[in-house]
């Protein structure tokens, strides 16, 4: 519409609902604008933009009460063939399934694709000449479809196409006309207005319910690819039998029946290419089209079959069914080559089916098969007369689809194949086919059997009737009544089969059967009648039961209610099973009767038992009960044997075991009570209680005779004792030797000698003598029962500590007091080690680094051996060939003149006053030598803080002489190496890791001559951390106990702590008497004479691996209490109470400061010394 007198006028353009509305905006863009809208458009100079109307249209513009309508309207003459007489078609738009035309002031308007659909994106098969000259214009006519004017091939015939088209346009543009004159307003609209009437209620039964896809039976869509039109056809009821015919604005008609359609299209209409063509020119040649129908019965996007292809303008659909949609695709194909196949003989037909049969005939039907271009002229039927020996004779030759063979016998099977023939031959024979013909009605059959019956099921069978041949299909028809219902008989089942199971039926109810046969020829009557029974149901399960009176250690009295329902039959007995324990596993039956309780006798005191009971009745057993739990009460346990000597008893002590009661009394043994009784006493005394299955008795004299008993406790009471066992203590150790002799025969040899000390009641039976250079570090040198020995390969002027120890069969009696010695001055010991040094390291109070080899010289510098109590006065060095050198009392000498890139053997001899040493071992060194390959990397000790690495064959630590150095790298988190290490040493600590982690590391010799090549990579994981030590524990004493108590220690990253705790009584080893995570044990059965010692430590748990065992604390010593009386301390002198009062050893703290003190006097000594001797 356009509104508006300006010289510049809006147009409104209505989109309907459904539609869309395509434009192209100045900058090329092209936008898209879906119903319901109305779209205002500019004209800048006042006029109607130009309209694109197909072929055979023209437009007309109308103007009412200032509102100026664009109609699109038929032409008086209508020429399909013909071009447009307003100008030609631009090309397809980019959006050809979109319903608009697109007003652009320099460009050529596009048609609607509903107009013209000759839009598609593709052109088919269409050659390159003809893509721009011929756009196919799909115009869609529908006809009715008459069963009388078919042909006998079944498509209708169009004759005088272009005088139908003709006729069928003049009948369109009446209708167009008629409707014209109705509307109000501007008539000529090509979308109905608002208020017009709507369509009549057969119209819109013949429209698809999708508004602006279809229109009275017309697809509006556009082409699709391969220039394809659709429409929607939609078959009426069958209770409209006339035709039904629909015309759209614009001139279009669809003709609708319902059961089929006839369709009629316009050719494609050719454009002329080029407006300045001259007239002399010759025009090609029309090309020639083929049009291919298909039809969707599934939907728009269902799959199509093909309903007609050719050249024809028009095609007819057949077999439609009413009031159903239908879609229709056109496609229009370019032909450029014609040719046609040979003839043949027709395909192999398919086998005839069977349409009727009698006892005596068969009627039979075919198929005609393709005919391959030659019509079929006759079928050939064979059969094989109902023999089955497969050779088949004919019986029909003749053009018809059907046939009747009569003289058959009844209930015969009999095969059948067909074959058809044309003028070029016969084709091959359908695969055979089986049939059969019918026979009489049969007898009726025994009455059914009852195979087994169930509660709600009865399983029946009968037999096949009597003298009914095997070939004819009987099927059969059981009846059942159930007794009281009143309704006679029913079905219950209808098949093939001769065995049936009817459920669904009631417990302990009489049911009547009946069955009857029946056939093609119809129903026989009904066997005799049967009366079955179903079973009565299982009765459900009694109550739970329960316990009468009060349970005994050894028995209960139990009862129960009979079941709520009992299934149809009466209960007959009832069963009570019995399981030991709460886990129910294993159930044994009690009692089986009819009465309603019972006792369960004969079991244990202090169980748990389960109890349940179910019932049996005609109908099967019931479900279990509920089960009852009852707890046996328990009686105090039996008496245990008698306990047992574990090993040897010893002088002061012994060692005791038992096992548990063999009867518990029903409950777990939680303790248990030893007695002792002296020699010569009636009563006993207590000296253990607990839940041990063993214990240690202290505190007794050596060759006594002592009893003992035994008694278990439970939570019931003590039970018996056990009959009295009588033990002997062994012998006592003897008592501590005399401090031993020694004398000195030379000054790596001496002679230690002892006296025999007390035996204690049992002779010595070896000596143990311990000898060392340091009082804390003294190792046993001999053992056996001489009272002296000799020692040898001592070190001049070095003092010795030794003392003696005596043991019986016993044991060992403590050390003797320890005894100090000397040996004699000698002469030096051999150098150790031989290091080279660098030029220019001499110069300097600090330390010279080790490793210098020049090229004519070599720097030589050792340490000092020992002087033996005589101060070394030269040096003697040794090289091979060459004339020795006498050198003075220094540790370092420069060699001169000696040969390149040499190797030499060195060695070195000390003197003094008493004479000459012997010789070091021979060193080798060489002058120069070339860039050194890498060493060989090992971890020699770990911790989870520290690895300490060590290379080559070298001494651990640095010395002056070395002339070869190492570079060790550690690689970082960033696979970066870091150096760790550069210097001559051969063992590095590296410090600060974490636990539990893997390291890489390589190494790298060098020396004057250069740097070598680094080795491969080594990795190295670190252990896990042990735990911290301990402080030194606290003792504190009770009565006869003591109570020790140490720190705890947190848990180590998720790992637990526990402690192991040691004792060791008198001198005696350490011994374990307490593991676990407590920080308090007590003691108890101190002897009262005895010294005890303690230490702990701490062991990590860990998760994956085994414990790691912190070390231990500093020990402590608990004294025996003092016992003094006044007498005797007055009566003993000083020096005796001096002599009685015992010895007290010092702790590891106080002897390792003592060591460390030691060491600091000494070094103190040493430096004084070689200020004053070497350096003055």
């Amino acid at each position: 519409m356009v509104n508006g007198d300006g010289a510049q006028q809006v147009i409104l353009v209505q989109v309907n609902p459904g539609e869309a509305f395509t434009i192209q905006r100045e900058d090329g863009q092209f936008q898209c604008i879906t119903g319901p809208a109305q779209v205002p458009m500019m004209s800048p100079n006042g006029s109607v933009p130009p309209i694109y109307v197909p072929p055979g249209y023209v437009q007309q513009i109308i103007e009412e009460n200032g509102v100026r309508r664009v109609l699109v309207l038929p032409q008086a003459e209508f020429h399909p063939g013909g071009h447009s007489p307003l100008h030609h078609p631009p090309p397809p738009p980019p959006h050809a399934h979109l319903q608009a035309f697109i007003p652009h002031p320099h460009h050529p308007i596009m048609p609607p694709p509903h107009l013209y659909s000759g839009m598609a994106g593709s052109t088919g098969d269409m050659n390159a000449q003809y893509i721009s000259q011929y756009h196919p214009s799909l115009c869609l006519y529908v006809f009715p479809v008459s069963s009388d004017t078919h042909p006998p091939h079944g498509r209708t015939p169009f004759v005088h196409r272009d005088e139908r088209a003709n006729k069928t346009y003049e009948r369109l543009q009446k209708k167009l006309k008629e409707r014209q004159g109705g509307q109000a307003g501007g008539g000529g609209s090509l979308v109905p207005s608002k208020d017009s009437p709507p369509l009549s209620p057969q119209k819109s039964r013949g429209t698809p319910p999708a508004g602006g896809d279809l229109q009275n039976g017309l697809g509006y869509k556009g082409v699709e690819e391969q220039c394809q039109a659709s429409a929607t056809v939609t078959g009426l009821g069958t209770e409209c039998p006339g035709r039904e015919r629909d015309v759209e604005p614009g001139g279009r008609e669809m003709l609708i029946e319902s059961l089929g359609a006839s369709l009629g299209w316009v050719a494609p209409v050719r454009t002329v290419a080029d407006e300045e063509q001259k007239e002399g020119e010759e025009k090609s040649e029309d090309p020639s089209f083929s049009y291919e129908v298909s039809v969707s019965y599934s939907g728009k996007d269902g799959k199509y079959n093909t309903a007609y292809s050719g050249k024809e303008l028009s095609a007819t659909i057949e077999d439609l069914r009413p009031a159903t949609d239908y879609h229709v695709r056109f496609v229009l194909r370019l032909l450029q080559a014609i040719f046609t196949t040979l003839s043949c003989e027709p395909d192999t037909p398919s086998p005839p089916r069977k349409a009727s049969g009698t006892k005596s005939s068969l009627v039979l039907q075919w198929k005609a098969p393709c005919d391959n271009g030659s019509k079929i002229q006759n079928y050939i039927l064979q059969w094989d007369e109902g023999k089955g020996t497969g050779v088949f004779e004919q019986c029909y030759y003749g053009p018809q689809k059907q046939y009747r063979v009569t003289k058959l016998s009844p209930a015969t099977k009999y095969s059948f194949r067909l074959a058809a023939k044309n003028d070029m031959g016969v084709s091959e024979f359908s695969e055979p086919v089986d049939m059969m013909t019918s026979c009489s009605v049969p007898a009726p059959p025994l009455r059914p059997e009852l195979i087994q019956a169930g509660v709600t099921w009865l399983c029946l069978q009968w037999n096949r009737p009597v003298g009914s041949p095997k070939e004819d299909d009987i099927g059969y028809v059981l009846e059942m009544e159930e007794e009281g219902s009143g309704y006679g008989f029913q079905p219950s089942y209808d098949g093939d089969e001769v065995s049936c199971t009817v459920r669904n039926l009631h417990r302990s109810t009489k049911y009547k059967f009946r069955v009857a046969a029946y056939n093609a020829e119809g129903k026989s009557n009904p066997s005799p009648m049967s009366e079955f029974t179903t079973a009565p149901d299982r009765p459900s399960c009694p109550c739970k039961p329960s316990i009468k009176g009060k349970p005994h250690p050894t028995s209960f009295r139990m009862t129960w209610d009979p079941p709520k329902d009992n299934g149809g039959s009466d209960v007959t007995e009832y069963v009570v099973e019995l399981s030991e324990g709460l886990s129910g596993s294993s159930w044994e039956q009690v009692y089986r009767g009819s009465a309603m309780e019972c006792v369960c006798d004969g079991l244990k005191p202090g169980w748990s038992y389960q109890a349940r009971v179910y019932c049996l009745s005609e109908g099967g057993q019931s479900p279990m009960s509920e089960t009852l739990q009852v707890q046996m009460p328990a009686v105090p346990p039996g008496p245990c044997q008698q306990p047992r000597v574990v090993g040897k008893p010893k002088a002061r002590e012994i060692q005791l075991r038992w096992a548990p009661p063999q009867v518990d009394g029903g409950s777990v043994v939680c303790s248990y009570s030893v007695e002792v009784f002296a020699p010569q006493a009636e009563e006993g005394k207590e000296v253990y209680q607990g839940p041990e299955l063993d214990c240690t008795v202290c505190g007794l004299l050596p060759g006594r005779t002592y009893g003992f008993r035994l008694r278990a406790a439970n939570k019931a009471g003590y039970g018996p004792s056990s009959e009295r066992t009588e033990v002997t203590t062994g012998p006592g150790a003897p008592e501590a030797c005399q401090p031993p002799h020694i004398v000195c025969k030379s000054p790596s040899c001496a002679v230690v000698s002892w006296e025999a000390p007390p035996c204690n009641g049992a002779a010595v039976t070896e000596y143990r003598l311990e000898w060392g250079a340091a009082e804390g570090s003294m190792q046993v040198c001999y053992t056996g029962s001489g009272m002296s020995h000799e020692l040898k390969g001592l070190l001049p002027a070095t003092n010795y500590f030794c003392r003696v120890q005596a043991g019986n069969v016993a044991g060992v009696g403590p050390f003797s007091d320890v005894v100090l010695c000397q040996t004699p001055c000698s002469v030096p010991a051999a150098v150790s080690s031989v290091h080279e040094e660098e030029e220019g390291e001499d110069e300097g109070d600090g330390p010279s680094p080790l490793l210098y080899s020049p090229s004519t010289c070599l720097g030589l510098r050792w340490e000092a051996p020992c002087d033996h109590g005589a101060e070394i006065t030269s040096y003697l060095i040794d090289i091979g060939e060459r004339q020795p050198i006498l050198t003075g009392p220094v540790t370092k000498y420069i060699i001169q003149n000696l040969q390149p890139d040499t190797s030499y053997r060195i060695r070195i001899q000390a003197l003094n006053s008493l004479g000459a040493g012997p010789f070091s071992h021979t060193f080798k060194l060489k002058t120069k030598p070339l860039p050194p390959l890498p060493p060989r990397l090992e971890c020699t000790a770990f911790s989870h803080q520290t690895l300490r690495l060590k290379w080559g064959e070298g001494p651990a630590k640095s010395t002056p002489t070395d002339s070869l150095q190492y570079h060790l790298q550690m690689e970082d988190k960033n696979g970066r190496f870091v150096s760790l290490y550069k210097g001559p040493c051969h063992t590095h600590k590296v410090q600060r890791l974490n636990e539990s982690t893997s390291y890489t590391f390589r190494i790298q010799a060098f020396n004057e001559a250069g740097e070598g090549p680094f080795s491969s990579v080594y990795t190295f994981t670190t252990p896990r951390s042990p735990p911290a030590p301990l402080k030194a524990p606290r003792v504190e004493r009770l009565d006869e106990s003591c109570e020790i108590s140490w720190e705890a220690l947190p848990p180590m990253k998720g790992d637990p702590v526990i402690y192991c705790l040691q004792c060791m009584q008198g001198n005696s080893e350490f011994k374990q008497i307490y593991k676990g995570s407590a920080t308090v044990f007590q003691l108890a059965n101190l002897s009262s004479s005895a010294e005890y010692r303690f230490r702990v430590c701490a062991i990590r748990q860990c998760q994956d691996a085994p414990e790691i065992i912190g070390p231990y604390s500093s020990t402590i010593t608990l004294l025996p209490p003092r016992i003094e009386t006044p007498a005797s301390s007055s009566s003993m002198g000083p020096k005796t109470a001096e002599a009685l009062r015992p010895r007290r050893s010092l702790t590891d703290e106080q002897f390792s400061f003592l060591i460390i003190a030691l060491l600091a006097v000494t070094s103190i000594l040493i430096a004084v010394a070689i200020q004053y001797f070497v350096i003055e």
